[in-house]
């Protein structure tokens, strides 16, 4: 030390009195400033003050940029088969629309034309250049699907309608068809209802030649006119393929229905043994691949703990092999939530009564909100490894039931007829928190309530926030409203509030992190319940505010999927541990426009983004319809889905599961549409596979084009 103030000394060049009094006067930096003067130190605050929420609002602005890329990214995978990285940015999107345009792209950058550029489209010399340019015929008609069709000659033109359907899009969106008027000169020959109009001219442009309707099914590029005299002209491209004639030849799906709750009693003894061969008659004659059969545990253990009572399941079970459906024909659920018996062949079935009264004595260990009401849908998951149960925690009580199920019916295992095992998670068997509750009051679109006051909760998040250094974070947010409110209306969940602060990143992944922690801990015990047999996972669609930047509804229920990053990848990562399959609650919503705006919900990219990253993380996926489905639109949707045209890989889904009481409870209702849709799921016909139009007063020549 002396030796370096020596030294310093030689280099510095002695200060005189002033000099040395300015130095002084310097502000010191740091923490030193601290000691300094009142006035200073307070500037010194202000400026750091300002200085971080500039960088708050500096990551605010970078989060919704990259919220608008992923939405764009979304656009392009979802509708331009645009094969993009899944960290794609900007210079992958950018690349991608050069390459689709014939540039050539390198590695570094570099773009370049690979080929002359397209001529400029040509117009037919009788019609005016308009906004929307017809699509010129470049091959040849094949002959097949001309096969029976008559050729008329020249067509003068009349006003008409023009609908441009793009090849990329599904029949469900041929609403966003564009339509152009185009200027004709006379009426053409009026046909039957069943053809459709197509032809070229001598200078290649389209002009109409009868196509029967019912032989040319596979039309995919196309322009359609409907002229004033209601007749439907179809001009484009017309092929076959996969797809291209319904979905004949696509991949066998298959279809399970699954039975009501009420065909075992709470003394589990099977009720109307006639009625259930009766209906797997009528199932079989349907060509149902099998069916699903709940096992409640408020009904085998729901009188004395570790007292299982299985005789009505060993009859059920055997009437449905008795009934020879497909092999293997039943899948069971493993339901550790009460059913409240709302549906039509369905009772109410409480959890065991051995448990409720351990509920009067101790209600927490129901999920709590922060009211203090208690849900007694399910135990709460902060009772996992609690030994409240009788000495048994909950994880132990729901192996135990595993365990004793898969002993009992050992002979059906081991011949296979079994084919795989659903375990409930949470209320209505889905892996969410019950934070949507009608019997709280809830109604939709509210964004519901967070579910975790209960004591063994609250005892996690102390551990969790002591473990993070700040004890205060300790509680739940206090702005994030009721069942029933929007997000806007909320300090927490509005656009920049509080869920994107530090606390509320910490809280929102210590809830979604408590959901991956009871997926996990079932699931492993399950795995030894069930070695070497095929377990099944059942997700919900959380589909209202996904428009929202917050996904409030979804947080709520346990999926920390805001805009800024994938809530479901997690998730994914368990059930790929092992190998399950993931069932997904959301096909066949037929909301209108005005509900999706007022809800800012968008099932169609929930859809899509829970489908691809199950895809992307090697999970199998199966379906499950949200809600009954009544008709053929009804139907047509949950093919589309289950069978995605616009995928790339051309995946699919590993089976469906059909819940609708009218097969089994109203029998005369649905059984046609019911047919036409498995045989559809099955690759056996077309289900209202091409657009169908409804036109209204177009005239007697078309109302109405279907199958």
């Amino acid at each position: 030390m002396n030796k370096n103030n020596s030294l310093k000394q030689d280099v510095e060049p002695q200060s005189d009195h002033s000099s040395e009094q300015a130095q002084t006067q310097r502000r010191p930096r740091g923490f030193a400033n601290r000691g300094g003067g009142v006035s200073g130190g307070g500037e010194e605050g202000k400026g750091k003050k300002e200085r971080e929420r500039e960088k708050e609002r500096t990551k605010l602005r970078e989060r919704h940029r990259r919220a608008i890329t992923s939405r764009m990214l979304a656009g392009l995978r979802q509708y331009g088969n645009f094969t993009l990285p899944a960290r794609a940015d900007m210079n992958d999107v950018l690349a991608a629309l050069a390459r689709e345009a014939g540039w050539t792209v390198d590695s570094d950058g570099t773009t370049y034309r690979s080929s002359p550029p397209p001529p400029p489209p040509h117009h037919h010399p009788h019609h005016p250049t308009s906004p929307y340019p017809a699509r010129s015929m470049e091959t040849p008609l094949p002959g097949a699907p001309m096969k029976g069709c008559t050729l008329k000659g020249s067509l003068d033109c009349q006003p008409s309608s023009v609908l441009r359907i793009d090849g990329n899009l599904s029949p469900a969106s041929l609403d966003s068809v564009v339509v152009a008027d185009r200027d004709s000169k006379s009426p053409s020959p009026m046909n039957s209802s069943d053809c459709i109009e197509a032809d070229q001219d001598g200078h290649g442009s389209i002009l109409p030649t009868t196509i029967c309707f019912k032989e040319c099914m596979s039309t995919v590029n196309c322009e359609c006119v409907l002229n004033a005299d209601g007749c439907l002209h179809l001009m484009g491209e017309i092929h076959h393929g996969e797809h291209g004639t319904g979905f004949i030849g696509s991949p066998y799906v298959p279809v399970y229905v699954s039975l009501p709750s009420g065909v075992i009693n709470s003394f589990c003894q099977l009720i109307d043994s006639q009625g259930i061969r009766h209906d797997l008659r009528h199932l079989k004659s349907l060509s149902v691949d099998g069916v699903v059969v709940d096992c409640w545990w408020g009904i085998v253990e729901g009188w004395s703990p570790q007292k299982y009572m299985w005789s009505g399941y060993r009859d059920l079970f055997n009437i449905i092999l008795s009934a020879h459906l497909q092999n293997p024909p039943v899948k069971v659920v493993m339901s550790f939530h009460e059913c409240g018996g709302n549906g039509p062949g369905e009772i109410p079935i409480s959890l065991p009564k051995w448990v409720m009264e351990i509920g009067k004595d101790n209600q927490d260990i129901f999920f709590t909100d922060r009211e203090g009401r208690r849900n007694t849908e399910c135990l709460s998951w902060g009772i996992d490894k609690e030994r409240v149960l009788k000495g048994r925690t909950g994880t132990e009580v729901y192996f135990d039931l595993m365990r004793s199920f898969r002993m009992h019916f050992d002979d059906l295992f081991a011949e296979g007829l079994i084919s795989a095992v659903e375990i409930g998670l949470g209320p209505s068997g889905e892996l969410k928190y019950p934070s949507f509750a009608e019997r709280m009051g809830w109604r939709y679109p509210g964004i519901g309530e967070f579910q975790c006051y209960d004591k063994y909760l609250q005892q996690s998040i102390r551990k969790a926030a002591k473990q993070r250094g700040h004890s205060f974070w300790a509680r739940g947010p206090d702005n994030a409203g009721n069942y029933n409110s929007r997000p806007h209306e909320t300090g927490f969940f509005c656009e920049r509030g509080d869920y994107d602060s530090y606390y509320g990143r910490f809280f929102l992944h210590w809830y979604s992190q408590t959901l991956l922690d009871h997926a996990n801990n079932v699931l492993s015990l399950a795995s030894l319940a069930f070695e070497d047999t095929k377990m099944i996972v059942k997700i919900p669609a959380v589909y209202w505010w996904y428009k929202t930047p917050s996904h409030a509804a979804e947080l709520t229920a346990g999926f920390y999927n805001p805009t800024n990053q994938d809530g479901y990848s997690t998730i994914f990562q368990v059930l790929k541990k092992y190998s399950a399959t993931l069932k997904f609650v959301c096909l066949g919503l037929p909301f209108s426009t005005q509900e999706n705006d007022s809800a800012l919900s968008d099932s169609e990219g929930l859809v899509w983004q829970v489908q691809n990253s199950a895809w992307d993380h090697g999970l199998d996926i199966a379906g499950q319809n949200i809600q009954p489905c009544f008709d053929k639109e009804d139907y047509s949707r949950i093919v589309e889905a289950t069978k995605p045209r616009n995928d790339p890989d051309r995946r699919y889904f590993s089976f469906f599961v059909y819940q609708q009481p009218s097969p089994l409870v109203q029998r005369e209702i649905g059984f046609s549409e019911l047919d036409s849709f498995i045989k559809s799921m099955h690759g056996l016909i077309g289900q209202n596979d091409f657009a169908k139009f409804l036109v209204v007063g177009a005239g007697p020549c078309i109302s109405r084009i279907v199958h």
